[in-house]
């Protein structure tokens, strides 16, 4: 498995997994440099993060920071994967063009929390997947921060953000829902310690073990039943809105 971290003016990806300070190598093959990504818990991954301070500030225009996804993309010396994550940042934006022109997405999984205005927006990345000029699939949606369940009193559910907004979405645009994560403190913890709760034997652990396997189960189900995808051509004076 490798990983982008594909929000380049506000990486996670080196503080969650807990490979913060480290710099990916550089070797230089037929004449041209790569980058060796870092690797743990059997991850490969690559970040703007491992470039930059975190403390630091990325102010660059769009061209700078797409020529860096390309780069993460193109110049990883990734080798033989059976899947490339890319972790995108909100929005519609140059990245996401970026993305789908530099390589062939197999598809889409849109991940939000249940509340409208955080809807609003995954509706927003969900309708630029379908339009016609990029025209990627989208296998699942994950709710995330689902409930919020104190971890003495396991089997309480609060729905501070409101409930099933993700998964009544889903049934409405007919796209499966393949998880709900809810919102426990050792989440929280274990994300800034780079220790992911999926590691854990616990109930909270094979909350994401089994949406590993339902993402995994659409992916098998779209190439089975779909022609492998190429990179989007976009004309540039073209506009993609969508009405």
């Amino acid at each position: 498995v490798g990983l982008i971290d594909a929000d380049i003016f506000g990486p996670s990806v080196p503080k969650m997994f807990g490979v913060e300070g480290i710099v990916p190598g550089i070797k230089k093959i037929a004449g041209k440099d790569r980058i060796i990504p870092v690797e743990k818990y059997g991850v490969k991954m690559l970040s703007i993060g491992f470039f930059v301070k975190p403390e630091d500030a990325l102010i660059w225009r769009g061209a700078m920071a797409t020529g860096a996804l390309k780069q993460l993309i193109n110049d990883g010396l990734w080798g033989e994967l059976d899947y490339l994550l890319i972790d995108l940042p909100p929005g519609t934006s140059d990245i996401h063009l970026t993305m789908v022109q530099t390589v062939p997405v197999t598809a889409a999984v849109i991940v939000s929390t249940p509340q409208d205005v955080a809807l609003a927006d995954a509706i927003k990345g969900l309708n630029m997947f379908k339009t016609e000029a990029i025209n990627v699939p989208v296998i699942g949606l994950i709710e995330n921060m689902a409930w919020f369940t104190p971890e003495e009193l396991p089997e309480n559910k609060y729905y501070i953000f409101g409930k099933d907004g993700v998964k009544k979405l889903a049934k409405k645009m007919d796209i499966p829902l393949v998880g709900q994560i809810p919102i426990v403190q050792s989440i929280r913890e274990n994300g800034d310690n780079g220790t992911p709760s999926v590691l854990e034997d616990t109930p909270l652990g094979a909350f994401f073990v089994t949406l590993g396997e339902n993402v995994a189960q659409k992916v098998e189900e779209r190439n089975s039943k779909m022609a492998p995808t190429v990179k989007v051509e976009i004309d540039p004076n073209a506009s993609c809105a969508t009405n």
